[in-house]
């Protein structure tokens, strides 16, 4: 294998050369459509799935948010749908502190963005298949299943629109806290042992042209190991999870951006 130049970006196999970048492959996905539905849990609970870098606030809030992304630069305008389950949380490293929100899991049903996420982000995503999402009765729904049985459906109704501007106005007042956070674990070889762990950051960007509120629901369903051999654990953890309360639940249409060049993805000190 030729020497890997340290100005190219580079995923396994390495050896068939850098991965294309250029003008076409920039990290704008053009038509996002996401539903976004937000519950209290208990506190404790969350924190016994948190890395011991992670507390949690007082109140501590889970975000489950479904993602229809198309058109897609980096992916030639391609598309995938994900379901990303986000934590608000206060990491407290040793050089640095932050508020923000930190990524429990993140089901995605294509291949590529799963491991550049893993692997260059450090988001624990993992596959699921992810139908479009659908509107019935006035109810907008989405789901994710795995192995023919069913992880988790979101649903989002009595949507009302809310003004853009009030949208921007609250983007500002939160810029100091969109902090999305991550975890990249390498197993060592062969997968037993500890491995390496590090905190990550991985900002974007949205612009919204449409943003309604309204009320959402998850229903999380406890697996077998027969059932979903890879994940049950995961769906299970997230199941018992108790919801104390929802908050009102969001619905956007935009675009978004996954590089930005004054904040790009790096680790947490």
């Amino acid at each position: 294998m030729t020497k890997l130049d340290p100005t190219k970006n580079y995923l396994m196999p390495a050896h068939f050369g850098p991965r294309y970048s250029g003008e076409k492959s920039s990290g704008w996905y053009r038509d996002v459509t996401t539903m976004m539905v937000s519950y209290v849990t208990d506190r404790d609970a969350l924190l016994k799935l948190l890395p011991d870098c992670f507390d949690v606030p007082e109140q501590a809030v889970i975000t489950v948010a479904y993602a229809g992304n198309k058109d897609i630069d980096w992916l030639a305008g391609h598309g995938y749908n994900l379901i990303g389950v986000h934590a608000s949380v206060i990491y407290k490293g040793d050089k640095e502190e932050m508020v923000g929100s930190y990524t429990l899991v993140m089901w995605e049903n294509l291949a590529d963005p799963i491991l550049t996420g893993r692997e260059m982000q450090g988001i624990s995503k993992i596959y699921a298949d992810i139908p479009e999402h659908q509107l019935v009765d006035g109810i907008w729904r989405t789901k994710a299943h795995h192995f023919g049985h069913d992880i988790m459906d979101l649903s989002v109704t009595g949507l009302t629109e809310v003004p853009l501007d009030v949208v921007v106005a609250q983007q500002e007042a939160n810029k100091a806290t969109e902090n999305p956070m991550g975890f990249r674990y390498t197993p060592t070889i062969g997968g037993w042992g500890p491995g390496v762990g590090q905190a990550t950051l991985f900002p974007s960007e949205n612009k919204f042209s449409e943003v309604k509120i309204g009320a959402g629901s998850v229903n999380w369903n406890h697996l077998t190991w027969e059932q979903n051999p890879t994940q049950y654990h995961i769906a299970n953890a997230m199941a018992d999870l108790p919801i104390i309360e929802y908050r009102p639940a969001i619905m956007t249409k935009g675009s978004t951006n996954l590089f930005v060049l004054d904040r790009l993805p790096r680790a947490l000190g």
